[in-house]
This record gives C-alpha cells, structure tokens and sequence, in this order.
C-alpha cells in the first residue's frame, strides 16, 4: 500500500483488530509544533519529531517508567494530554515544595513536587523526613508512589503497587529496620500528602501509565482457557478500547478541534506558559481498488507537551474498516493536494508540480547535473 504525505509532518499506518477478529486500516499523522511566544500561533518546528514505533521507558523497559508509548496504536475513544518535563522553582529560588499545573481545553490537573526525603521510622512511630530543598525536579512515575516492597529477606513478603510499581514510598510491612532511611516519593496530590508507607495514594505524574498498571490492565480483557480455545489469537471479549489511553482518566478529554487554550505552571523556568493548540486540519482519503474512495477527517487523540523543549506534537488517527484485507487499499492520502493531481488522478497521467520535476523524473540515473 502507498501512503501518500501532503502535510508536512510525519504520517504512517498500521493495522488494528476489534475482537470480532475484523480489521482496520489505521493512518497517523504526528505533528511537532513550538512553543509560541506570547500571543502568537503555534508554528510546525523545521525538525518533525518521528514517529515512535515501540514504547521507550526511563530505564529498563517494564522496570522503569513508560515514556513514550508507540504512535501506531488502533485508535482512542479520547485525546489523551501527556507531560514529560520538570517542576521549577518560582524565580529559580530554591524550594523545599513547588506546585505545578496542567490545564488544556476542559482538563485541569494540579500536583505538589517535594525535595529528595526519606522515611524516618523510630520505635513507636514512622514519619516523612524533612524533604531537601531544589530548583529544578523532574517528574515522572519513577518519583512518584508506588514501587515494590521487596525490603524483607523473605520473598514470600514482597508485595508491588500495581497502581505503580516503578515508584517509590510504599511498603506493605511496617518493620522500622526495614523502613527508616528509604526513599519517599517527589510527588503527590496537594489536598492528600504522602504520610505513611502502607496507605493507598494516588500516584502523581504527568505521563503514560504502564500497561501492566491498574487500572489500565483491567481493560485488557480475560486471557483465561475459555479465551485460548475459542478466540486466540483474537482479542477477548470483553477487551476495552479504553486500554489504549495511555493517560490516567483525568488526563483525557473529548477529541480537541484546534484553539483549546493550554496553561502550564511552573512547568518552564518563566513560571506561567499559556497559548492555543493550532487549527489544523487532517483530511485523509482512503483509494479502493475498485475505484471509490472513503474520505474522513482525522482527530487528534494524543496531545504530548515537552516544555523542557519547547515543543509539543499532535497526533491525528483515522481508520477504515476492512471489508477482507489490506489488498483492497492500494493507496492513502494524508492532507490536502492540488486541483492538478486530482485532474491529473482522474485522467490517469502522472502529476508534476512543474516542468523541471518532469525533467529530473525522466532524467536517466547515470545523468549527473551539470
């Protein structure tokens, strides 16, 4: 199949599977854009980010945070709004506690970031230690609540957060000797801090959950005996296209039409960063083999902000269901062409922007330029 590219970022497509066993043509198109100044309209960055074709982790890859998950993902019943970037202390005066907020369109998300700290446990009681004071934080999962008790000799013991096992803070056992001294957490929600090691707290950060995490692994589905003798390979039954947000709940919102406004708080060195997500428009035509044509919009479904950067990128999804297999598209527009390649299309003749492109095209490989 040929994807054809009109809109200056980047595109691809795959295949995605609903649990009947049917499937789909998926196209994504992924657009980096800069951060504005003051006033101004996001602008496409001179170098597009490429398309993530696997998912990327802070370290190893199911011990350690998710940081980008692969674009080449179905679809998404929502946008989700990810965040890879760093708390700032107000002015660059060291802080002990800074908060630091997210809002775009109807989304709105606040979360304390708090100096390295440790558990203090004494003979009657366990206590946060005082946390040391800091400019700059980044925040990720790894630094949030969560990880695995694994402190105990014996493994029979052990115990992981599944809400986030790759961060730190929890124990299920409270032994002092087993306690005092290790690592708390660097984030946690305002109105609830982090006072003991065994109590369920939310984990606090602005990126994808893991897919083994709860409660995204309940979406997933029933991969029991049932599933291996009447569906596999299929999906199960009761799969949920909800497993393919890769943000929390509270980080989806409906798909956004271009304009939202964004706000970050100290989340960049200036302390308040504000603008719009662009207006753009994704068209995208699927061309059938026997001749009719399925034209659509795509929707942007992922929204990642870089700040630390500047940048942010948009990600638009369209999908087409397959009547039998992938054979019957042989070709795929993404964005918007010219009147002259679509007279040229109808005609059946070969589409050059300008005389000179037809020379270089009939050119013969051995011509050099002169």
């Amino acid at each position: 199949m040929e994807l054809l590219n009109a809109t200056r970022m980047q595109a691809g497509y795959t295949l995605g599977m609903e649990p009947s066993g049917r499937e789909h043509l998926v196209v994504v198109v992924k657009g980096t854009f800069e951060f504005p100044r003051r006033d101004e309209v996001p602008r496409l960055a001179e170098d597009q980010l490429p398309l993530v074709t696997a998912d990327t982790f802070t370290g190893e890859p199911g011990l350690s945070a998710p940081v980008f998950e692969t674009d080449y993902v179905p679809w998404k019943p929502r946008c989700d709004v990810l965040l890879h970037g760093s708390a700032h202390a107000p002015g660059g005066r060291p802080a002990v506690r800074v908060p630091v907020g997210l809002q775009v369109a109807g989304l709105t998300k606040h979360l304390a970031v708090v100096g390295e700290r440790t558990w203090q446990a004494g003979l009657v009681a366990i206590s946060p230690g005082p946390p040391r004071p800091f400019t700059r934080m980044p925040i990720t999962y790894d630094r949030a609540f969560g990880g695995l008790d694994d402190f105990h000799s014996d493994a029979s013991k052990h115990a992981a957060y599944m809400a986030n096992p790759v961060g730190k803070g929890y124990h299920r056992k409270l032994k002092g000797g087993l306690i005092d001294g290790t690592p708390m957490p660097n984030t946690e929600a305002p109105d609830h801090p982090v006072k003991m090691p065994n109590r369920d707290y939310r984990p606090m950060a602005f990126g994808p959950l893991g897919r083994g995490w709860q409660p995204r692994l309940g979406y997933a589905g029933t991969y029991d005996q049932h599933w291996l003798d009447e569906a596999f390979p299929f999906l199960p039954a009761d799969f949920q296209d909800a497993y393919y947000q890769a943000a929390p709940a509270d980080q989806q919102i409906p798909y956004p039409t271009g304009g939202e406004p964004v706000q970050l708080l100290n989340l960049t060195p200036e302390g308040r960063t504000a603008f719009r997500l662009p207006e753009v428009e994704v068209p995208v035509v699927f061309f059938r083999k026997d001749g009719d044509r399925h034209e659509t919009q795509a929707v942007i479904d992922t929204i990642v902000l870089l700040p630390e950067a500047g940048l942010f990128t948009l990600s638009w999804r369209a999908s087409l269901p397959l009547r039998r297999s992938i054979f019957e598209i042989p070709q795929v527009l993404a964005g918007r062409m010219s009147r002259g390649w679509w007279r040229a299309r109808e005609l059946g003749k070969e589409y050059h922007v300008s005389l000179a492109s037809v020379v270089r095209a009939r050119r013969s490989p051995d011509e050099g330029d002169e």
